[in-house]
Order: C-alpha cells, then structure tokens, then sequence
C-alpha cells in the first residue's frame, strides 16, 4: 500500500476511471462527497492531494483539474509531479518545538533569527529528532558521522558542544540539545 492518497473531490467520472486502474498508480484513491468536505478541514494529515474542478477555499494540496478533455497517461503524470512536490515540501523542513529546520539551506530558524549549520549538525539533529529516547554517543558515530572503528574519538562530543554553542549563542536556548548519561535527546 501507498502513503500517498489522492482524493476525488465531487468528480465521479474521474474517480471511476482512475479506480479501474488503481493497481498501477503510486497513490491510493478516494472519493469526497459535497457534504464530507469538512471532514477534509479536520484532517492533520497532509499526505494528500485533493483533485477537484475548482479551487476550494482553506484546504491545502489541492490540483485543479479545469482543462479538460484530456489524456489519462497526461492525468497521471501530473498527479505524480503533485506528489513529488508535496513529498519534496514535507521532506524540505521539519518543525521541532519552537525551530524550523530548512534541509535544504541548512539552516535552523525561530520566528526572528536564522542560523546557518553545517551539514553533519543537521544530520545530527534530524537523526535526534527522529528517535524519541536520548541516542548513545556510539550510535551518533555509526550512523550520522558512519565511524564504524572500536577508536576512542571524540568528534561527536566536540561536534555536539560547538552545534550547542552556536544555539546558545543565537537564541539564547541551553536545552535545545539535553545530555544525559543514557545520551543525547532534542528537546
């Protein structure tokens, strides 16, 4: 099964014809009825795209499909730009507490100031992020630095203490990065 999903919105022809192919797309497909549209506006999960004729007011992702007749392989190949955007978009930032973090100018932002990181910092805090419980200097040095030597180094410690320095120093955070004796966690 697909994370993607395309939903139909009051468009039951197209609906009907992209079903009778589903099993060769990348997406899963449903339809929206008139009066379900509110439960999209409910909706947290933006791993959509919602096709429709016209543009609906405050709902996001959506593709207006208002130049028809037209080819389905061409119907096809859109949706799966669409998603490729919406995927590209999700995988572009992440928002951790009060920071955005911008993976393709590496950089970490609050709503005033920006600060410039290297790439091994945001691997570092994006690999943090990810886990829910503080990581092992160990498991830093195998998968974000790829140390697989028994060596004693310390380049993560040092790489962690200056990426915190930096953080203190623009936005005054001391607890963006905790350590304890289980590890390291973002907070």
């Amino acid at each position: 099964m697909y994370n993607q999903k395309l939903i139909i919105y009051d468009f039951l022809i197209i609906y009907k014809i992209l079903t009778e192919i589903e099993d060769n797309l990348n997406f899963n497909i449903t339809y929206l009825k008139k009066e379900e549209l509110q439960i999209l506006n409910k909706k947290k999960d933006e791993n959509f795209i919602l096709l429709t004729q016209k543009k609906i007011p405050n709902i996001n992702n959506q593709f207006i499909l208002d130049d028809l007749p037209i080819k389905l392989n061409q119907l096809i190949e859109k949706l799966n730009v669409e998603f490729l955007k919406l995927n590209y978009k999700d995988q572009a930032s992440y928002i951790i507490g009060k920071y955005q973090i911008d993976l393709n100018s590496r950089t970490i932002s609050n709503k005033l100031e920006i600060l410039r990181l290297t790439e091994k910092e945001i691997d570092t805090i994006v690999y943090l992020n990810k886990s829910k419980k503080p990581i092992k200097i160990k498991e830093l040095q195998s998968n974000v630095w790829d140390h697989k030597s028994k060596l004693e180094t310390h380049t993560v410690e040092t790489h962690i203490h200056r990426l915190r320095k930096k953080i203190r120093e623009k936005f005054g955070d001391d607890k963006f990065i905790i350590s304890s004796k289980e590890g390291y966690l973002v907070n």
